[in-house]
């Protein structure tokens, strides 16, 4: 049976403080949530002009590449996005941390159902607002 490519993570510091630690290569996410139809206009508004301290809080919890594509038909939003960093649970908490990521959330969580059962707000974390997806197949 097909097994996606496992991405190794060390946490490891380097052996110096001079020497260069490796760059992480990054592990692909994706993850879908539903979209409320009234709210597409809206929700297309508002990512047109993301907030800049919640860009920056993106960029420094180490997600890069991150879309957000929209299906009409089903209304499904699927969200991917490269993960650079060595602690995602660690990052995920501090995205959390931040106020305006927060009011960020509480705006947009409003526009969707999640698809996750028990799922409260992205805020609350786990279980995660936005539905982990599994990776079946990649070209590099």
């Amino acid at each position: 049976m097909w097994k996606p490519r496992q991405d190794s993570f060390s946490s490891a510091e380097p052996s110096s403080p001079t020497s260069a630690r490796l760059r992480n290569p990054g592990r692909r996410i994706a993850q879908i949530v539903k979209l409320k139809p009234q709210f597409l206009d809206k929700y297309k508004e508002v990512h047109a002009a993301v907030w800049p301290e919640v860009l920056k809080q993106i960029k420094d919890c180490n997600i890069q590449d991150y879309s957000i594509y929209h299906d009409a038909d089903s209304g499904i939003l699927f969200a991917t996005f490269r993960y650079v960093g060595y602690d995602y649970s660690g990052d995920m908490e501090r995205m959390r941390e931040n106020p305006k990521v927060r009011q960020w959330w509480a705006m947009t969580d409003g526009w969707q159902e999640s698809l996750v059962p028990g799922a409260q707000s992205s805020e609350a974390g786990e279980p995660s607002w936005w539905k982990p997806l599994e990776e079946v197949f990649y070209q590099p």
